[in-house]
């Protein structure tokens, strides 16, 4: 993702794997490497389940379909080499409710790599088909009992690369195997059979088809694949810690609303400083303003920054790093409200860590916030400020730009810090 929070909020947005990437002007046929979330319909956990009696020992464990899905990710690159397509996954997890991929395309491609991924999704939904039958029967809408609760019509032996496909929509396929009826038939979920009845495919709907990262920057590889091995452990640190991943949506505070995610009780802590540096800050001026960031931070004081300029960030990252308490105000972080993904959305990278152990909270000011008058006479007067500083004649900006966001931000931090209502 070209802008993520892991480097603080220089990059304004929080790493959201389920927003997608298309970039215009990008050769989709050429070398690259790709990262693909595919989410299934209403993030149903169709794979499998996660267990592990902590966040280290945890892990996915896979049901049939869950497993004949992951064999079916580790026969992708065979599969399309008789295809033409030059390709090398190079990490892969199945997880109870959606599937992460990390593939590279090794030499010109045939067709898109979205015709990849659309096949292994419809390579997908035809093994649910074969494993579970139509979605009607599984439900029990036409069928006969406990016997007939899967509709499974499966024949022949389990094949890891899905060979036995033909074309783009069986790009995956493969033929049931033979496993025993009765077991598959307890373990078909029926509540899910009904949404494939209706939909007739396993995925979530959506335009786009599938959601991407085109991995550009060095060093973004490993992190990748890091994050995907790492998804068992912090789904178990979500499941257990929700309220402190829980998204809500009208959080009041000094006067202003957000929409936050975190530890709400740093709102509530008696002693607050505020990091604003300016983007012209020599490094000793930042050094000399972290250490007494620091000492504070040390003797019980939450820090309230937008981690915007160079100096900020750098503040901001060591407080993290030292496992300080910190809130971080955004400008544009959170998924949008009624978005598919909104109930999943989890802080990605670094974020994630610290929100997880109650360090962090996160603001995203709505929209009527920007326009509150003491915010904006308090934006005015800063810009003011500074460009008599400059000896330039001030010119008002409109509530829109960027930049009036951003100095509203800091204003926002200083009157949370001060709890003005």
């Amino acid at each position: 993702m070209a802008q993520a929070m892991d480097k603080e909020q220089g990059k304004r947005r929080p790493v959201d794997p389920m927003r997608h990437h298309r970039e215009n002007g990008w050769d989709y046929k050429g070398r690259a490497i790709y990262h693909f979330t595919l989410p299934v319909e209403e993030r149903f956990p169709l794979f499998g389940t996660l267990e592990g009696e902590r966040a280290e020992t945890a892990f996915v464990r896979l049901n049939p379909f869950g497993r004949r899905v992951c064999q079916m990710l580790c026969g992708l690159a065979q599969f399309y080499a008789g295809k033409g397509f030059a390709l090398k996954v190079l990490a892969q997890k199945v997880m109870p409710d959606h599937v992460h991929l990390v593939i590279q395309v090794l030499e010109p491609l045939p067709q898109s790599i979205g015709a990849v991924v659309r096949g292994f999704k419809s390579g997908c939904t035809k093994v649910y088909k074969e494993m579970y039958g139509s979605g009607e029967n599984a439900a029990g809408v036409h069928g006969n009992g406990e016997e007939n609760a899967a509709g499974v019509h499966g024949n022949g032996e389990e094949n890891a690369a899905g060979v036995h496909g033909n074309g783009e929509e069986n790009a995956a396929g493969v033929h049931g195997n033979g496993e025993d009826r009765h077991e598959r038939a307890a373990e078909a979920p029926v509540h899910f059979a009904r949404i494939f009845a209706r939909r007739g495919s396993i995925w979530q709907q959506d335009a786009a088809y599938y959601h991407e990262r085109i991995l550009h920057a060095p060093g973004q590889l490993r992190r990748m694949i890091d994050y995907v091995k790492d998804n068992p452990r912090r789904l178990w640190i979500k499941s257990h810690n929700p309220e402190l991943f829980r998204l809500h949506r009208r959080t009041e505070a000094a006067g202003l609303s957000f929409t936050s995610m975190g530890n709400h009780f740093l709102l509530d802590w008696p002693d607050k400083q505020v990091v604003e540096m300016s983007r012209s800050a020599t490094n000793d001026e930042v050094q000399e303003r972290l250490r007494k960031v620091l000492a504070a931070a040390h003797n019980g004081t939450v820090t309230y920054t937008a981690a915007i300029s160079k100096g900020e960030q750098i503040i901001a990252r060591t407080l993290r790093e030292q496992g300080y308490p910190l809130v971080v105000l955004l400008n544009d972080g959170f998924p949008k409200e009624g978005a598919p993904h909104e109930r999943y959305y989890k802080p990605g990278g670094v974020y994630f860590e610290a929100c997880s152990k109650g360090q962090l909270l996160l603001l995203e000011p709505i929209e009527q916030t920007f326009l509150d008058d003491g915010i904006q006479a308090a934006v005015e007067e800063t810009l003011r400020r500074k460009a008599e500083a400059r000896h330039y004649t001030y010119t008002p900006i409109p509530v829109t730009s960027q930049r009036y966001r951003f100095v509203a931000l800091n204003e926002m931090a200083k009157r949370l810090a001060q709890n003005m209502e």
